[in-house]
């Protein structure tokens, strides 16, 4: 069966058996019972609570969870109450992350307007949007915004704004004709579609869809089906906690078996060994770090124009590997622009044009000037068509230059344009003044302009200009063509009819041109190992022109439209994705499966966008970025990234920031896991030479979330390095913890073990108390200081100032200070008062550790 825009109006009226008078109130109920009401469904989100108990879903949150409740049975209360509390904070932080409100559905609708106009029973009557079905004949009208989607069957010069469906900036001109072939949304000019605004002129449509059925709808349930993807740090951290959770559970048991069958301890006792074990092993802190440090890092980069709606995304641009672009506003400047005129058979940039002394300008300038119906306000605001704007833009330009050049002539009456002549006219008291498609102004032009004197148009010169219009049209440029004649003061009232016999004065070539910024971010992209992709719903002779100026085209790459990508196989597709760097003419389901097609690749997707029909690919792909100036909500809402200046290049140094922000992450985990693997080492050793527990669950608790959590956000913290951006993306399969963090975590876990094992047993020849805290204090001083090392591949005098682990450090220290010398926290912290010999055992072996440490950093560097 032919699609609706291929369909005669007396067809579509007779399949949805209606007419020109509109549905009867039988007929209405009927519609309604068949095809429901004009509404969009939407899918419940979960509720806060239901977030909130998920958080408990984690592996190393039961691995606590089950320590607490070991903890309790032994009667250690503090331990019990301690983990708890971590156990519940870590959850209302994860819950405030992730409540998220799911209102793309609720902006969807916001879309449609509380009124629309039907003709029922022959009368034009006013009903709510909801009771709108399919069958109802709608009457539109400038400003109105479009209710369901529908075939029209009158049109009076009506042009309907697409751009939140199609991405397409320009009105589109609409027609009755069907159309006899198959064509995307952009070209189906006989339709018009739910959420399309009215800009000129009027018309009336059989509405054909409703609801869910719209491609408005369509783009709902696409949405629905989209699902995110999880970041590449959450993968990683998650296969972590998996290997982690193992690696404990097998541990606790074997020292909890030597316990009880080797060193015949009692079986609590025994018990509470292996959970101060899991609690050493267990980075109690990370998930909160890690939340700290995206936070942070999504602060910074509000100044750099982007915003984060997503923590975990912040680490994902590190990874990104194609950047699938919109064009209009993202990589342009969103603004219709003059950019050359050719009169007198000569082309001439508009800074070069020369009115005063060409009179052939001075007709065209004036004609730009009144032949329009766009303004622009004192205050720069400008209302109109985009090309008309254009047009004002140019004189005012001109006209600030030349203050003395001004227009005299004014404005009567007006011949609109329509899509049949694809013309304009206006008069003055002395002449009409045409603008419109080139083609078609030729053919009414009987003489040229050259320079003050009027000749007879020859075949030659008709030439030479379509010549030059298809030279600009090859560029892409938008060209209009300018003719003037003649008119007596009496006859100011024109028609169609004095359209004809003109003098063809010259063209006029606009484009919405390139940011200035674009070509050089697209080469850092290109650098940084990512490759650019144009994806567009402008035709794709203009977008392959402006990606060429770019550098997103290259020799060898691809254009193509929507209609052949929709024809491709998938495997057609996959052949030929590396060379295509150009899809123009694109629908809504064609941006999901291009990034489908590279995320089966293994790549890593931006994909950037503003309108509604963008808002599914921006929720299937790793990091969906909407625009914060041209942007609708519903974009916004699907996005996990805003740019706060629609610009191409922040979206580069966004990447940039989120390398920085893993390598941060990276640095500060493996500062967790080299302090925690000393802790382990320090219990297993003692536990193997039967020698009393060196630490308490209470006090490896406090260090893993009070003098850990402090350098290791010191670390998040660390300055960006620019460097980063000239490396290829990181392989998102790759564990965080790959060869050389897991090198890293062995070598300076071991160092700190030694140093806490020196003063444990030296401790021992005072006492067992003596011995635990001295245990305690040298881990917690040694990681203070490690603190300081861990914050890159290299040795501390090489690394760059960072005040932050200088406060970190200070906090600290002043904190252990305080347990080791305040008597009320010494049963708190299962402490005692240290000597000064064996205070300065503590800083020293402290300090020895820390000096190995950088040996082991300078090695590593020349390693590298």
């Amino acid at each position: 069966m032919k699609h609706y825009y291929q369909q005669t109006v007396d067809q579509v009226f007779e399949e949805l058996k209606t007419s020109k008078n509109g549905l009867s109130p039988v007929e209405v109920i009927e519609h309604q019972e068949q095809y429901g009401l004009n509404e969009l469904v939407q899918e419940k989100p979960p509720g806060p609570l239901q977030i909130f108990f998920s958080q408990f879903k984690d592996l190393l949150v039961i691995v606590l969870i089950i320590a607490a409740l070991i903890s309790a049975i032994s009667g250690e209360v503090i331990s019990t109450i301690v983990i708890l509390v971590v156990i519940i904070l870590n959850a209302i932080l994860g819950t405030v992350q992730e409540v998220q409100a799911q209102k793309s559905l609720d902006s969807l609708k916001s879309l449609s307007g509380a009124h629309v106009k039907v003709i029922r029973d022959g009368q034009l009557v006013e009903i709510p949007s909801k009771e709108l079905t399919v069958g109802d004949v709608v009457y539109v009208e400038a400003g109105d915004v479009i209710e369901g989607d529908g075939r029209l069957f009158e049109s009076a010069n009506l042009q309907v704004n697409e751009s939140a469906l199609t991405g397409e900036p320009l009105p589109v001109d609409k027609t009755i004709e069907p159309i006899d072939h198959e064509v995307q949304i952009n070209d189906q000019t006989d339709m018009v579609f739910s959420s399309g605004l009215v800009t000129n002129g009027t018309g009336k449509y059989i509405c054909t869809a409703i609801g869910m059925n719209t491609q408005i709808g369509k783009i709902a349930g696409l949405i629905n089906e989209a699902k995110e993807r999880k970041t590449p740090l959450q993968r990683s951290l998650e296969e972590f906690s998996k290997k982690l959770t193992i690696y404990i559970g097998i541990l606790c048991v074997v020292l909890l078996c030597l316990n009880v069958f080797v060193r015949h301890q009692d079986f609590l006792s025994a018990l509470m060994v292996a959970v101060a074990l899991a609690v050493a092993a267990i980075p109690e802190a990370l998930n909160s770090i890690v939340t700290i440090v995206l936070s942070i890092a999504t602060q910074k980069m509000v100044k750099n124009h982007a915003i984060m709606k997503k923590l975990d995304a912040v680490e994902s641009l590190g990874c990104i590997s194609v950047i699938c672009s919109d064009k209009t506003g993202t990589l342009t400047q969103n603004k219709m622009t003059v950019m050359e005129v050719f009169t007198d058979m000569t082309p001439y940039t508009v800074d070069l044009m020369d009115a005063k002394n060409n009179y052939a300008q001075q007709i065209l300038l004036k004609a730009s000037k009144l032949n329009t119906n766009a303004v622009i306000n004192s205050d720069g605001t400008a209302i109109g068509d985009p090309t008309e704007i254009a047009l004002i833009d140019m004189f005012n330009k001109y006209q600030n230059a030349h203050p003395d050049f001004m227009i005299k002539a004014e404005r009567m009456e007006e011949v609109p344009f329509d899509s049949d002549r694809k013309l304009m006219s206006i008069s003055s008291r002395n002449h009409i003044y045409t603008k419109g498609a080139p083609d078609e102004l030729l053919k009414r032009c009987t003489s040229i302009l050259m320079g003050t004197q009027k000749r007879p148009l020859t075949d030659e010169d008709r030439d030479l200009i379509l010549t030059q219009n298809e030279q600009y049209a090859s560029q892409g440029l938008r060209v209009l063509g300018v003719a003037y004649k003649n008119l007596s003061a009496q006859n100011t009232k024109i028609t169609y009819d004095d359209e004809h016999d003109l003098c063809f004065v010259g063209l006029i070539a606009e484009q919405d041109p390139p940011r200035t910024e674009s070509a050089a971010a697209v080469h850092t992209a290109r650098k940084a190992g990512i490759k650019p992709v144009m994806i567009t719903g402008d035709h794709v002779v203009t977008a392959k022109a402006i990606a060429q100026k770019i550098g997103i085209y290259q020799d060898g790459d691809l254009a193509i439209e929507g209609n052949e990508l929709a024809h491709m196989s998938d495997q057609e597709l996959a052949d030929k994705l590396d060379k295509i760097s150009v899809y123009a003419r694109v629908a809504p389901e064609h941006k999901i499966r291009i990034v489908n097609a590279w995320q089966q690749k293994g790549d890593i997707v931006a994909m950037t966008g503003d309108g509604v029909n963008d808002a599914p690919a921006l929720k299937a792909a790793d990091i969906g970025i909407a625009m914060g100036i041209t942007g609708t909500e519903v974009s916004k809402d699907a996005a996990k990234m805003i740019l706060t200046d629609d610009n191409f290049a922040t979206i580069v140094k966004a990447i940039e920031s989120g390398r920085n922000v893993y390598n941060n992450i990276q640095n500060a985990i493996i500062y967790l896991l080299s302090g925690n693997l000393s802790a382990i080492l320090t219990v297993v050793a003692a536990s193997i030479a039967f020698l009393p527990d060196p630490f308490t669950a209470v006090q490896l608790l406090f260090i893993n979330l009070v003098t850990d959590s402090l350098p290791a956000i010191a670390i998040g913290m660390e300055p960006d390095h620019p460097d980063v951006i000239n490396q290829k993306p990181r392989n998102a399969n790759e564990s965080i913890l790959n060869k050389s963090a897991i090198t890293q975590i062995g070598v300076e876990g071991l160092l700190i073990f030694i140093a806490v094992f020196a003063a444990f047993f030296i401790g021992l020849k005072t006492s067992d108390g003596t011995a635990t805290t001295m245990a305690f204090a040298t881990l917690t001083f040694s990681r203070l200081l490690h603190g300081f090392s861990q914050r890159g591949n290299r040795p501390v005098w090489e690394l760059p100032f960072n005040k932050y682990s200088l406060v970190a450090f200070g906090i600290g220290s002043l904190l252990l200070a305080s347990i080791l010398n305040i008597p009320v926290l010494e049963p708190i912290f299962d402490v005692t008062a240290l000597s000064g010999i064996n205070a300065g055992v503590v800083i020293l072996f402290s300090l020895g550790c820390f000096a190995a440490v950088q040996l082991f950093k300078v090695f590593q560097s020349r390693n590298d």
